[in-house]
């Protein structure tokens, strides 16, 4: 009986230099192993906005990147999403006030469809009436805003903190607030079958 051939597959691999989106001036972003580039296309890379930026305050703001086309040894992404982590979420959380979460789903002006989760912190106590207000506003200032923006644009609003500025000074009209928080958001994808 003849003896079987061990193939070790990891010499086979391949690496492959990623690059962050053109929002980000196509920096590297990480090197992945790979034996065929079909292996690297609609893979999802979770990257912290503090190693795109540099810099460090930003470190609990994470993108979700996914490689869409790899040409020779490099692999470009596209953005498709960001999350805000729970434990930076959970230091604004104060006694005595109101966290009021919403999730609405928009379309920018170029047609992308996007799902927006924010989180509201009020300055104190409030009533049902007013969290209903606060939740009807929401929604209607985040529909308004995202019909008028490029998705492109959209994003980096939306990242660096803009996009929920904005939706603050609308909103401490109704009731005063301590801080709007987008704390996450996804694009709607569709694959080829």
């Amino acid at each position: 009986m003849a003896k079987e051939k061990i193939v070790d597959t990891w010499k086979s691999k391949v690496w492959y230099t990623v690059l962050a989106p053109q929002m980000f001036e196509s920096k590297e972003i990480a090197q992945i192993p790979a034996t065929e580039e079909s292996h690297l296309i609609n893979r999802v890379l979770s990257v912290s906005l503090a190693d795109l930026t540099g810099d460090i305050s930003q470190s609990y703001v994470n993108l979700h990147l996914r490689i869409y086309e790899v040409k020779g040894k490099t692999a470009y992404t596209k953005l498709i999403g960001h999350e805000i982590s729970m434990s930076y979420l959970r230091t604004l959380v104060r006694r005595r006030r109101n966290v009021i979460s919403e999730v609405v789903d928009a379309e920018s002006k170029d047609g992308v469809k996007i799902r927006v989760k924010l989180t509201l912190f009020t300055a104190r106590r409030v009533s049902s009436p007013i969290k209903t207000a606060l939740r009807n506003a929401t929604k209607t200032e985040v529909l308004l805003k995202t019909k008028e923006t490029d998705y492109p644009q959209l994003a980096q609003e939306l990242i660096f903190g803009k996009f929920s500025a904005g939706i603050f000074n609308r909103l401490k009209k109704i009731c005063p607030l301590k801080r709007v928080e987008v704390r996450k958001t996804e694009i709607y994808e569709k694959f080829k079958s």
